[in-house]
């Protein structure tokens, strides 16, 4: 499938350097063992990715592979075709192509030989994620995570392709023997910086960590909104919470994560957190190096996966979310009914379309709510949805501590919220309300220190 791309970029302006997009589908391959994904699909996907770095997408198109060529990937027909319209762009006077993106893994040699036919610069899809990613990144965290991925990636395609990668002499003058290679230099030294960064990266995790548990001390409960990128996680995220977090129609249009309160309808608030969007293939590099930032998931008291119920390629993008968060130990929690699945943009959909997946949510096992984060149809059900889950897992617990307890009465401040407290004479009544993790920790607790204190069982939930 042949087909041109337009000249409008991400930003709908000035358009960047022109660039040819290609998507490789084997035929060799089932439909089923590749997730079911039509490549149309799968090639708009990609332009998406190319125009989100305000690349000129001028030419888009699917080839059909049987093999890939160790040499090239595409066989020499397809590579000499390509190459025939770069050079007829070149003598029609029209923009060069400066860029192809191919929409699969290269290896270093493949992507070598194709820039040497097409006299362009030859991006994987590995790349292209990583081109985006550092152009969002706003934090100094989110740099720091960008950078390492970005080296792990480029630490095995440092080739022999250039001259300044020659071998130095060694010594001083013309005595010393051959020396350490300039490639050899440059691989020492991505290691070096590689070593730095996840050094920086470690701080930043305990970092993270003591704001978790200064958050804990908090008793709010902590909401994080996940799924594929561009399903309107943003965007739900400014409506529910009145946030002002940049939202638009864009592939990773967001990468850094933001907290805000979120208020619920039992008079207690959560924290919302907006994560970054997954998408198919996710680089390795990109799931190791963002750890910290992933580690504010398996936090979570809950998870809500937004899902664009519109696209036509939603359960696909649902599955590679699940399996990200099963890559982040959250299988348990996926298969336990512990996800808010949310079915966003329904108002893209007709209204036969709409009323079969509201249809669809109500017999499904899972808990699911569509709704359209732009014009807020349907965001009442989620609220309340958000606030019934956490309800159901917290717990209320009526305790009686002995007045000079001091140590107990801060510690059931600072992890739980407390409902009622009643002064006796020898002691204080609390009526707490506390998360089962904080509920188990305070029975165990109790179980230590013997009979000096008396606590109530659970009363129910909140």
């Amino acid at each position: 499938m042949l087909r041109p791309g337009g000249s409008d970029t991400a930003s709908g302006s000035v358009p960047g350097k022109a660039c040819i997009v290609v998507h490789p589908a084997f035929r060799a391959v089932p439909r089923t063992a590749r997730g079911d994904r039509d490549p149309a699909v799968r090639l708009d996907e990609a332009v998406g990715l190319a125009r989100a770095i305000a690349l000129d997408v001028v030419l888009a198109e699917v080839v059909s592979l049987h093999a890939a060529h160790p040499s090239t990937l595409f066989g020499a027909g397809t590579v000499e075709r390509f190459a025939g319209l770069i050079r007829e762009r070149v003598e029609a006077l029209l923009p060069p192509v400066e860029v192809v993106i191919v929409d699969a893994a290269l290896t270093p040699v493949q992507q070598r030989n194709l820039e040497k036919a097409w006299k362009a610069k030859v991006v994987d899809r590995t790349g292209l994620i990583l081109e985006i990613f550092g152009e969002r990144a706003r934090t100094k965290e989110g740099e720091l995570q960008v950078e390492l991925a970005a080296l792990t990636y480029q630490k095995s395609r440092l080739v022999r392709s250039w001259t300044h990668l020659e071998r130095q002499r060694g010594g001083f003058g013309f005595v010393g023997g051959p020396g350490e290679s300039q490639i050899e230099t440059d691989r020492r030294l991505i290691r070096e910086r590689i070593a730095r960064l996840k050094r920086e990266l470690q701080q930043v995790r305990r970092t993270r960590e003591l704001h978790r548990q200064a958050r804990r001390r908090v008793p709010y409960p902590i909401v994080a909104l996940v799924g594929y990128t561009n399903a309107g996680k943003s965007t739900l995220f400014n409506r529910l919470t009145r946030a002002d977090v940049f939202a638009q129609d864009l592939l990773f249009a967001t990468l850094d994560p933001t907290m805000r309160g979120l208020d619920l309808p039992s008079v207690r608030r959560a924290i919302l957190s907006d994560t970054v969007g997954f998408i198919s293939d996710l680089p390795i590099e990109l799931v190791e190096a963002f750890r910290a930032t992933l580690e504010e998931v398996v936090a979570a008291d809950l998870i809500v996966h937004v899902r664009d119920a519109a696209h036509p390629d939603s359960r696909a993008q649902s599955e590679d979310v699940d399996a990200v968060l099963r890559s982040l130990g959250l299988g348990d929690r996926l298969d336990g009914g512990g996800v808010i699945e949310v079915l966003n943009k329904i108002d893209l959909m007709t209204d036969e379309d709409r009323a079969t997946l509201a249809n669809r949510a109500a017999r499904g096992k899972a808990l699911s709510v569509p709704l359209s984060a732009r014009t807020g149809d349907g965001c009442g059900a989620l609220i309340e949805a958000i606030d019934g889950r956490l309800a159901e897992a917290m717990r209320i617990i009526d305790v009686r501590v002995a007045a000079e307890d001091g140590a107990t009465l801060a510690w059931l401040y600072r992890h739980g919220e407390v409902l009622a407290r009643h002064e006796e004479e020898a002691a204080v009544r609390l009526q707490v309300r506390l998360s089962p993790d904080n509920a188990a920790r305070f029975a165990q607790r109790q179980g230590e220190a013997g009979s000096g204190t008396a606590a109530g069982g659970v009363a129910g939930g909140a």
